[in-house]
């Protein structure tokens, strides 16, 4: 699709298109017309072991034991996986399943930390660098060694470990990273404050990420309905002195033109592969909030214990933006906000679009949590049950990854999921759209969402079948290997055999006489342990006799002794041998 020149950047640079997209009213006035508010600390800290795509992390800390802020209390397991971190001091009261924020309602294990009021602070990890001007002097490896131990995942809602997506391997040539400041989505604004407020800590990450990727350059998007963010940063790079490899790109506000592949797209004009990553075309994409993330750790020494998070909607008093410390409780921050300010029709996790209901408060704010919708029964009417759909289309005019909506809902439906994969199921970024425009009101994303899990569940099944196969396969192998060491060994003896001039019939005899041979041994032993066991009773009885011949009578009268009594000759004789 051919592309046009942005009068926002001054007809500078050509911007591109993506498939589909809707405007939507966005909203964001409720909440960033305010500054970034420090949130209460809270008495409680809930702290998922699971904050990020991949393996769950370790649990390191026990029931009773102290914890300092900033300090690790779970360990990655795998190389997809990210540690967690106390996020204030206090005790570990208990190791426990909690309600998560997830679509799925379930609880998973969590550690729940009493905090002491006190935030005391863990010993730090010294900088790596003096300023952001003197990491081209650092090793890659302990820059990413850093960011690793630091927590640090993508604070754009995947949640994704970022020293994995900043390590593409030599394979893979990296010449552009994207910062995702876009924030298309309505009602969010917690990226749009820290550009403004932290636009130099987010560029001193992007040098960070420049140096570890060897990128020729950085492209910042930020939708046109950010203007303050857009200076903010200008003037941080103008101040920084980046030249040219850093540039603040203003598009055209788009729905969802903040997806990963939809943003580098619109920047580059190049097309992420069906079932591929940015870095197969040679580009990295990260959000604005891991570039500032990135910073603290490699300039700090600081893991990530706290994120931005938007508290917005009418149904809460006052909106606006917290910096929130991973753990805290969603009651707490909408408490903050002066409560709900009546009935509110639902609680969302993140955006109207691609956010979940939540049905309970009770649940901790995550790395991966960027925003508390409560919405209002006018800003989020029933739709009323799904009618059958008309085929109008609508659905795959608006999608951004150009795929047939109305195909994958028929064959989810129909729980047709080889059909529905033939359809590239997993390049849907589930962003709503088709489901926004579909006049008979059909759940479409949820019927995605439902294919892509079973379809995860039968591959999982059938890679552990495929895993047992092999295993009896490489077992039934082993069996015929030693079966086969076995004849080949009984063969290579009887070949020895016959070399020494011995028949298999002379073998067998000299066999039977050495049998006959032991069985006479046998009988001659037992033949003389016999006559041991004969001659030694009328000995003992002998002896016994002597013994009784020997002892001196006594007179029992006065106690003088008697004469003893003659011996035999043949007794003295034996006496005497």
């Amino acid at each position: 699709m051919s592309g046009f020149r942005s009068l926002l950047n001054g007809g500078q640079r050509k911007l591109w298109h993506f498939h589909g997209g809707v405007h939507l009213p966005d909203e964001k006035t409720l909440s960033n017309g305010q500054p970034v508010a420090a949130a209460p600390r809270p008495r409680e800290l809930v702290l998922p072991l699971q904050q990020h795509i991949g393996a769950p992390a370790r649990c390191r800390v026990s029931v009773g034991d102290k914890v300092l802020k900033g300090q690790p209390i779970a360990d990655p397991q795998g190389y997809i996986s990210a540690p967690v971190h106390a996020s204030s001091s206090g005790t570990v009261v208990a190791i426990e399943s909690r309600p998560i924020p997830h679509p799925s309602g379930l609880s998973a294990p969590c550690v729940v930390i009493e905090t002491d009021g006190e935030d005391h602070w863990a010993e730090l990890p010294p900088p790596l660098a003096a300023s952001a001007a003197e990491i081209g002097t650092c090793d890659p490896v302990e820059i990413r060694e850093r960011i690793r131990a630091s927590g640090i995942v993508g604070m754009g809602g995947a949640s994704f470990p970022s020293t994995v997506k900043l390590n593409p391997g030599k394979d893979q040539p990296i010449h552009t990273v994207v910062i995702n400041g876009a924030e298309c989505e309505p009602y969010i604004t917690c990226d749009d404050l820290l550009m403004r407020e932290r636009a130099a800590d987010i560029l001193d990450g992007v040098r960070v990420m420049l140096h570890l990727v060897q990128a020729k350059q950085a492209l910042i998007g930020i939708e046109d309905n950010k203007p303050e963010a857009a200076a903010a940063m200008r003037a941080a790079i103008a101040t920084a002195v980046m030249g040219d490899r850093v540039e603040v790109v203003v598009i055209p506000t788009l729905y969802p033109s903040g997806g990963e592949k939809q943003l580098i797209r619109i920047l580059t004009g190049k097309e992420v592969p069906s079932h591929g990553i940015p870095a197969q075309i040679g580009v990295v994409c990260q959000n604005v909030g891991t570039a500032a993330a990135i910073a603290d750790a490699v300039f700090r020494g600081r893991p990530l214990i706290e994120r931005l998070v938007t508290v917005t909607g009418r149904g809460v008093v006052e909106p606006r933006n917290y910096r929130v410390p991973i753990g805290t409780s969603a009651e707490a921050l909408v408490a903050a906000s002066g409560g709900y300010s009546g009935e509110i029709a639902k609680l969302v996790a993140g955006g109207p679009m691609m956010g979940f209901r939540l049905e309970t408060d009770l649940v901790p704010i995550t790395k991966a949590t960027n925003c508390l919708l409560a919405l209002t029964a006018d800003e989020s009417p029933d739709p009323g049950a799904p009618l059958p759909c008309i085929r109008c289309g609508r659905c795959a005019e608006v999608c951004p990854a150009n795929l047939l909506p109305q195909q994958l809902y028929w064959h989810a439906r129909a729980k047709e999921l080889d059909k529905v994969q033939d359809y590239n199921l997993f390049d849907c970024i589930e962003c709503g759209c088709c489901a926004h425009v579909c006049p008979s009101h059909i759940p479409l994303v949820q019927y995605y969402r439902f294919a892509k899990t079973e379809s995860w569940a039968r591959e999982q099944e059938r890679r552990a079948a495929d895993h047992a196969r092999e295993r009896h396969a490489a077992r039934e192998a082993r069996l015929e290997r030693q079966e086969r060491e076995r004849k080949a060994k009984l063969r290579k003896k009887k070949e020895a055999v016959s070399a020494g001039g011995a028949s298999p019939k002379s073998d067998k005899a000299d066999k039977q006489a050495a049998i006959e041979a032991a069985r006479r041994r046998a009988a001659e032993k037992k033949a003389t342990v016999a006559t041991t066991a004969a001659t030694a009773k009328p000995v003992e009885q002998h002896a016994t006799g002597q013994l009784e011949a020997i002892a001196a009578p006594v007179d029992q009268s006065d106690g003088t002794l008697l004469a003893r009594p003659a011996q035999p000759r043949e007794a003295v004789a034996a006496d005497q041998e």
